[in-house]
């Protein structure tokens, strides 16, 4: 590949197409973001929680000490009035939820994919894509400079549930809609809630209030006996009355700075890739809010392919790398569907059955640890691993935790700059790789441990094996990293 044949088109800069567009670029492959909104901070965006899983992540490229300073934390939280799910005991450096709006997100992956080398055009919308056997064509049109078209090797559509890509490409986005009428709003509050995160539904209602640390709160509710079209009128005092009918108060609100009425989805392309141009986010899978899964699971999409197509366009690995994309994501976004669609239907319950099997569930999820264990690693997004190959070690596939390593170190600083890591117990291996250096560390445990493990640049291992000697070792390296 020469030129614009070795580099990537990304559509859409949310959070999903910005963590792409950074990686990408970190890695030395030239990227070009295509964004048609216009190159503005908006303070009105409708996710608001980063999750264990996705902190973790953001610590592998330096940039979850900066939004921790920002956002606030969160160790436990209460559904339906009974469930309490405690985050204080999760396997992670992140034992929490951190409360922090989506354009706060975006402004800081913004900056630091900008200053890796990342391109922006900004109000230029795709108008037509075409792809050969050597990469894709993609027509724009932007401001002061009329349609032009844009090459590249791939093309990712981060683009939203509307997704242009994915409509170019003729993929389908079957589903339907779960919930009418959900209404959104920031407001202020005369009367702080006792809790950070506040939520409860009575079969007719359910409400969610929390705060995002300026003075406004978010407040996401729903009325059963007022499911409107998504462009009826929408005032305040509906979003308090249904607030009331949920919470018992409604705190006093005020003085909305936007307010908005939608409909809820569940809706999953069943390819996230046609030849060489792949969808991730919201472009790919889009669910109810329940559980705040969806910025956190196209973050994750994002983590999983950008060190792939690195790898790819810059001749270390073949083609048949970025179909272990679908093969590992898709099922996640399956999955995502299934949960936040539990939730919010568990919240929607009326009929006396359908209440007392909630109940029922809450009580098990709140009294039954490995219960809760599963909810939570499936929520947070830490409880995911990846297809384990036959005959491959019992680690191969799984989320690798933040080990500590000899010399003080720690294994997401490690994996800082889209590397691979290789952890050893001991000499072996550690004289491995030097020409490999650009994508690989070489690091030791700070404990007695005997296996050697290789940790992708997502943070799940790829290899691992119990006392391997030099050869294995180089074996496993040639088929990884390349």
């Amino acid at each position: 590949m020469n030129g614009t044949a070795r580099s990537v088109i990304v559509v859409g800069s949310g959070p999903t197409g910005l963590l792409l567009a950074g990686d990408l670029a970190t890695a030395g492959v030239p990227v070009t973001v295509v964004e048609k909104r216009p190159h503005q901070v908006s303070n009105l965006s409708r996710a608001f929680v980063l999750h264990a899983r996705t902190l973790e992540q953001l610590d592998a490229r330096g940039l979850a000490g900066e939004l921790e300073r920002v956002g606030r934390r969160l160790d436990r939280f209460r559904l339906y009035g009974r469930l309490s799910l405690d985050l204080s005991s999760l396997p992670s450096r992140f034992p929490h939820i951190l409360v922090l709006p989506q354009y706060e997100v975006e402004k800081v992956l913004e900056r630091w994919a900008s200053e890796a080398g990342a391109e922006f055009r900004y109000e230029s919308e795709v108008t037509g894509l075409t792809q050969d056997d050597e990469g894709v064509t993609v027509e724009v049109r932007g401001p002061g400079e009329g349609a032009r078209s844009l090459r590249a090797a791939y093309v990712v559509g981060a683009d939203g549930m509307r997704s242009t890509v994915r409509d170019a490409v003729g993929l389908p986005f079957p589903g339907r809609s779960v919930i009418r009428s959900v209404m959104l709003a920031d407001v202020r509050v005369a009367e702080e809630p006792g809790e950070l995160l506040t939520f409860n539904a009575v079969g007719d209602a359910f409400a969610f209030l929390v705060p995002f640390g300026d003075g406004y709160h978010r407040v996401i509710c729903w009325d059963r006996r007022r499911e409107l079209p998504d462009d009826a009128p929408l005032g305040l005092d509906e979003i308090k009355e249904a607030t009331r009918r949920a919470l018992g108060r409604d705190f006093g609100m005020h003085d909305p700075r936007w307010m908005s009425r939608f409909h809820s989805d569940e809706r999953q392309a069943p390819a996230y890739r046609s030849g060489r141009v792949f969808l991730a986010g919201d472009a790919a899978h889009v669910h109810t809010p329940a559980g705040a899964q969806g910025m956190n699971t196209g973050l994750q999409d994002a983590a999983n392919l950008s060190w792939k197509l690195a790898a790819v366009v810059r001749g270390h690995a073949g083609d048949g790398l970025l179909d272990t994309y679908q093969a590992e994501r898709h099922p996640v976004g399956r999955t995502v569907l299934l949960s936040s669609g539990g939730i919010v239907r568990a919240a929607m319950a009326k009929r006396p059955w359908t209440i007392a099997l909630r109940t029922a569930v809450a009580t098990l999820v709140d009294t039954v640890g490995p219960a809760q264990r599963r909810a939570l690693g499936q929520v947070t997004g830490i409880g995911y691993r990846y297809a384990r190959p036959r005959g491959s070690h019992r680690f191969t596939g799984l989320r690798a935790p933040d080990v500590a390593l000899a010399g003080g170190g720690r294994l997401y600083e490690s994996l800082r700059g889209g590397r691979f890591v290789l952890i050893t117990p001991g000499p072996e291996g550690m004289g491995t790789g030097a020409e490999r250096k650009d994508r690989l560390a070489v690091e030791r445990w700070a404990s007695d441990r005997r296996t050697s493990v290789l940790v992708r640049p997502d943070g799940y291992v790829a290899w691992a094996a119990d006392a391997p000697d030099a050869r294995a070792i180089e074996t496993a390296l040639a088929t990884h990293v390349g």
